[in-house]
Parts: C-alpha cells; sequence; structure tokens
C-alpha cells in the first residue's frame, strides 16, 4: 500500500473512531437523562387562616395534573364552609388546560378540612390516601360517634401502600410510608420532589407533634431519616408553615439537604433518643389545634361531613373531655 493509501485508510479509521465516540457520549447522555428523575410544575396556594399549602402538581408534557392536600374553609364560630380556597386552585387548572388525574392527601389531617369532595365533584378525579388509613379510622370512630363510618378505608376512592407506584401523565409517582404524626400518614415521591405532609416543618422550624392518638415520635424519626437519605438536592414540600421566629414570610420548599445541615430537632448527629425527649417534651406543652374536632370528622370521611339528620340539616359531634 501507497504512503498515501495508508494516510487515507488512517484518516477513515480516525473518523470512524470519532464517530463511534460521538455516538457512545450521546448514549451516555440519553442514559443520565433517563436516569434523572422528572421534574413536575409545582404551585402551591397556601391558606393562611389554617397555615395550609395545597398544591398543583402538574407533568408539563402531557398536562395531567394532581392536588395534593386540599383546604375547604370552614368558619370554626359560625359552622359555615366555603370552596373559595379550591376555587383558586380550579381556577389555575382551568387557565393552564390542566386535566386533573388525583386528588391525594397526605393524611388524616387535624388542623383544616379537606376539600376533596369539592374537587372530585368538579373534576372526576378519584381521592386518594395511605393504605393505613383504617387504623386511623378505627381510633376515631368511637371517640366521634361515627357508627355510619366502617373503618376500612373505602371512603376513599384509592388506598395507597408502601412502595406503590402510579402516574400523572408522564410523571411517576412512588408511595413511602412515612408515620410517626399519625400511623396512616405517607409521602408522594414525584420525580425530584417529596411531598411530605406533617412529616417535616422547615429547618428552622422543626418536626411535626406526635401526641395524637396513634402518634409515635420513635416511628417519626426513622421515618424522617429515611427521607434524609433521599438524594440532597430532592426538593421538598411541606403542608404547614407557621413562620418561625425570626422569619418574616411563610415559606413551603426546601431540600432534603437543607434539612440535613440544619433542621431544628432532627439534623444530622441528633440520635432517636434526642428527638424522642425533645418531642415529647415540646408535645406536652402543646394545645390541640383550634379545628382537630370537625377536621377529623370530615377528613377520615374522605372530606364528606356526618350523615344529615332527618330534617337534612347536618352536624358536627363535640366529644366532651376526650382530647
Amino acid at each position: 500500500m501507497t504512503a498515501s493509501g495508508q494516510a487515507e485508510r488512517d484518516k477513515r479509521r480516525a473518523e470512524a473512531l470519532r464517530q463511534n465516540l460521538g455516538k457512545r457520549k450521546a448514549q451516555a447522555r440519553a442514559r443520565t437523562e433517563a436516569a434523572a428523575p422528572a421534574r413536575a410544575d409545582i404551585d402551591c396556594f397556601f391558606h393562611e387562616p389554617t397555615f395550609t399549602a395545597t398544591y398543583l402538581v402538574a407533568d408539563p408534557e402531557s398536562g395531567e395534573a394532581a392536588i395534593v392536600d386540599s383546604v375547604l374553609d370552614y368558619e370554626g364560630s359560625s359552622g359555615r364552609t366555603r370552596t373559595t380556597h379550591a376555587e383558586k386552585v380550579l381556577a389555575a387548572v382551568e387557565k393552564r388546560g390542566l386535566k386533573v388525574a388525583w386528588i391525594l392527601e397526605t393524611h388524616v389531617h387535624a388542623d383544616h378540612l379537606s376539600a376533596s369532595q369539592h374537587l372530585k365533584k368538579v373534576t372526576g378525579a378519584p381521592i386518594g390516601i395511605g393504605s393505613d388509613v383504617p387504623l386511623v379510622q378505627k381510633t376515631f370512630r368511637p371517640m366521634f360517634g361515627a357508627w355510619d363510618m366502617i373503618p376500612d378505608g373505602s371512603q376513599f376512592d384509592r388506598l395507597f401502600a408502601e412502595g406503590e407506584r402510579f402516574r400523572i401523565g408522564g410523571l411517576e409517582v412512588e408511595v413511602m410510608h412515612t408515620p410517626g404524626h399519625t400511623p396512616a400518614c405517607i409521602t408522594y415521591r414525584i420525580g425530584d420532589a417529596i411531598f411530605v405532609g406533617d412529616t417535616m416543618f422547615m429547618p428552622d422550624y422543626g418536626s411535626a407533634r406526635c401526641d395524637f392518638p396513634g402518634g409515635d415520635a420513635a416511628v417519626l424519626y426513622r421515618s424522617v431519616r429515611r427521607l434524609l437519605s433521599l438524594p440532597g438536592e430532592t426538593r421538598m414540600f411541606l403542608c404547614h408553615d407557621y413562620k418561625a421566629p425570626g422569619r418574616d414570610r411563610f415559606v413551603w420548599e426546601t431540600t432534603v439537604q437543607a434539612q440535613r445541615d440544619g433542621n431544628l430537632h432532627v439534623r444530622e448527629g441528633v440520635t432517636e433518643a434526642e428527638f424522642v425527649k425533645l418531642r415529647r417534651e415540646r408535645d406536652a406543652k402543646l394545645s390541640m389545634p383550634a379545628l382537630i374536632l370537625p377536621s377529623v370528622q370530615v377528613n377520615m370521611r374522605a372530606g364528606r361531613f356526618p350523615p344529615a339528620e332527618a330534617d337534612g340539616s347536618v352536624h358536627i359531634r363535640i366529644p366532651i373531655d376526650r382530647f
């Protein structure tokens, strides 16, 4: 082979190697992108009267969405309800042309009433909650004389078990059982975000109380540690914020790493025994949430009020000396 022929052959071989290298790099990028968690579009609707964060979580590709931890406006002094806050969420759904695929609850809330029934009526979407909700129903059924309610979770459309997966359009949702605040609390992991309910608060505020029936500080500690084992960049969305001392604005989003580094109650280095002691001492000084009595009765029924009386009137029961 002549020198010029060898040079041409070497040139073709180098070009082939360059192209193969380019293909391998492109394939590696594709694998990395496929492995990276999807990023949901997330909007918060903060309900200041109950300090509750409701989330509209949407898949930007398909337009499907979920509503997490909704709020029904309730006036304790008069017993009047309104759907003002829920309508704000629905207005955003309509404006963006979204289709609500799920109405999700992280647990049976004790500080606000869920608007899930109103949202289901408008959107047709099913209501989901953790599969251990019967434990909560069995606990509170006798306290409220809720003998009309079968404590099997059938009031909800879907009971999610630990590790279960479902979809919001192209977004995969993983269910994580994170008990402690209640025995039925769950976290929704959606792409690079987690919705932790009352399991944790902002780093400068700490953690959730564990003194409700079925709550357990040691169990909560283990649930928190599980959450904090997720990648540090994971976005964490909280159900409540109360403005920690020295902070003059409401905040409801943080990261796993920020919680590891600086959570007031359960940052890295805090032992289970230390946390349990702190949590029990703190809980002993807390008063009951202002809306716990109506909230639990409604929320354990998937957002329904107790059955109407013969004359059509609806009543909330007030147990005496039980809380």
